[in-house]
């Protein structure tokens, strides 16, 4: 049964939604389904802005580069490592093994490999962490931005490594 408040607050709904799509597209915005009809199973906010070429120093790096950028939008979930869901350390654990390289599935063990690199010689490839104790990672692509799953409610995507909380230092792996 449905009440006389209950169906005047959906028409109040359906309006306003109706309004403010007329309000949009009288502003000149333009909104297309097709790139959510790309892959209907991917979310959304993976379709962000695209990326420039990326080259990575060797071939090793490429390949981790390459993958991890592959994964965008896929959603992050704790102790995820792929393919489908990740986790920070689970995405560039995925990333380098597709490069022939072995990573623990931890961010913290991941900060003691490879070599230390100054935050003004990051190359892509390299892994940058954050936090003190490390608590996250991510692969550095290159123009001051990185691939990383975030957190929880979140999905794997670029971010710029300037408005990162919490730098803690890189290294290099390839």
């Amino acid at each position: 049964m449905t009440t006389l408040s209950t169906t005047t607050a959906r028409r109040s709904s359906s309006l306003a939604r109706r309004a403010a799509v007329t309000l949009v597209a009288a502003a000149g915005v333009v909104f297309s389904p097709l790139p959510a009809l790309a892959d209907a199973s991917a979310p959304t906010a993976a379709l962000a802005a695209p990326v420039a070429s990326i080259a990575a120093p060797t071939g090793a790096a490429q390949v981790a580069v390459d993958t991890a950028m592959a994964q965008r939008g896929k959603p992050y979930v704790w102790a995820g490592s792929g393919p489908g869901s990740f986790d920070c350390s689970g995405l560039t654990q995925f990333a380098y093994a597709a490069a022939g390289i072995s990573l623990p599935h931890s961010s913290r063990a991941q900060s003691t490999i490879g070599a230390p690199v100054a935050r003004a010689d990051l190359q892509p490839g390299d892994l940058v962490f954050f936090y003190s104790p490390v608590g996250h990672v991510g692969v550095y692509i290159g123009n001051g931005q990185i691939v990383h799953a975030p957190t929880r409610g979140d999905v794997v995507k670029v971010s710029d490594l300037a408005t990162m909380y919490g730098y803690n230092g890189a290294r290099r792996l390839a």
